[in-house]
């Protein structure tokens, strides 16, 4: 029986899929080095131990009833003060949105700007932005984003397709990169939508830029996250952040998000959101609006949290490139930010010692599983070429204990290779 146009065409989820299969094995008592899951693992990164108490106070004070449909006022107010003392972006509450994480405002932002066959412009590899134009009947403009760049877009490419396009999707920190935008190319890009809707008539649809920084507070190093509006103020008029505590907090399960931006767009947001009902829970938000100010809780917690990631990723960035001195084709790109390493493994054409044709990518991926029991999601998954041989690594689940065996099983796959 036939179904609507998008059910019949919408496209599975590759890391579902994978993940599927990953199960199975694991069910079936393999043991399987699982770097997939952009999520945590939470025995080994639990969510801070305030935020935990809030939220079982709140439940047990009843706040177990319907939500504000735009977000509890009280959470709204704590978006705002913390967005403005970690950030210094100044926001209003009625600038500012709440629903159940970032998907349902992700969601929302492509159904409020865009119509069916507007053109909607995103890099690849990234997450799910295929997906969401596929949901809005949108017209992909997809921009393929290289190793040279750290796969984040620039200016240069984007331009071509700027005319009559109605939404740029970015992301940084990126997913799955795990990589930045640089000041310059973010300002290049800034000045790029300026310059289009200075151009535009005053009955042309605007061109807005969604902002996904779910990871911001999520840099090593020297690294520095850069945002739209602070760079050009003049931003603040077409700019929709998407923010959440899911990541930073490790409270992907917990589902609290929000997004912040111009009032007419977050106004039809909420409107759209109203009817799907995507509401984060009423308890979580109470908890949650008490939690974003105890700034010290915050401070701790973040610290200790960055520096176990940040630990795992150096350690097994540091064991790729010793990998790669030794001649075997893998490489990787020096971890910036998030839980994700970008990972090279250049193995398609060659030769098993057994004498089996890695043939493509998908065979690679397969041997990589099989032979060195390690699992990660290939760029494809997120849009990129079918040939790419960069995948992406996650340290949400790894235990810093069994990464020297990982690396080693790695290294005993790609040996058996030529």
């Amino acid at each position: 029986m036939k179904l609507s146009h998008l059910s019949e065409t919408l496209i599975g989820s590759e890391i579902v899929k994978l993940g599927g299969e990953i199960r199975e094995k694991i069910r079936q008592g393999e043991r399987i080095f699982n770097f997939t899951v952009g999520d945590f693992d939470p025995a080994i990164f639990p969510i801070p131990k305030e935020l935990e108490d809030l939220i079982v106070e709140a439940y047990r004070e009843h706040f177990t009833n319907y939500p504000a449909a735009e977000g509890n006022l009280d959470l709204r107010q704590a978006v705002v003060k913390f967005t403005r003392e970690k950030e210094k972006l100044e926001y209003t509450e009625n600038e500012t949105l709440i629903a159940a994480g970032g998907r349902p405002l992700i969601y929302a932002v492509f159904r409020a700007v865009c119509d069916a066959n507007d053109k909607i412009i995103y890099a690849v590899p990234s997450w799910n932005n295929n997906h969401y134009t596929h949901f809005i009947g949108g017209k992909h403009v997809v921009i393929e984003a290289t190793a040279e760049n750290n796969f984040m877009p620039v200016a240069k490419d984007i331009r071509p397709h700027i005319e009559r396009a109605s939404l740029i999707a970015l992301c940084s920190p990126q997913n799955p990169t795990g990589t930045t935008f640089k000041k310059k190319d973010l300002e290049e890009i800034c000045d790029l939508v300026l310059e289009e809707n200075k151009r535009r008539g005053p009955e042309e649809k605007k061109l807005y830029v969604m902002f996904d920084q779910m990871y911001w507070h999520l840099t090593y190093g020297n690294i520095e996250h850069f945002n739209p509006v602070t760079l050009r103020p003049e931003m603040k008029e077409y700019t929709i952040f998407i923010d959440a505590i899911s990541k930073a907090f490790a409270a992907t399960g917990v589902r609290v998000g929000w997004s912040f931006g111009p009032a007419t767009v977050i106004n039809k947001m909420k409107a759209i959101l109203t009817h799907v009902g995507a509401w984060a829970p009423m308890a979580e938000q109470k908890a949650v609006a008490r939690f974003l100010g105890n700034t010290p809780a915050i401070d701790k917690y973040l610290a200790h949290f960055k520096k176990e990631i940040e630990e795992r990723l150096n350690a097994i960035y540091k064991g790729l490139n010793e990998l790669k001195e030794e001649g075997l084709s893998v490489d990787a790109i020096a971890p910036e930010a998030a839980i994700y390493l970008t990972v090279k493994i250049d193995l398609a054409g060659k030769k098993t010692r057994d004498g089996k044709l890695l043939s493509d990518q998908s065979s690679v991926t397969d041997y990589i599983l099989n032979e060195a029991k390690l699992a990660l999601v290939p760029f494809y998954a997120f849009g990129a070429e079918k040939t790419s041989p960069w995948y992406r690594l996650s340290v949400g689940t790894c235990k810093k204990e069994e990464i020297g065996e990982m690396l080693g099983k790695l290294k005993e796959a790609l040996k058996k290779v030529s």
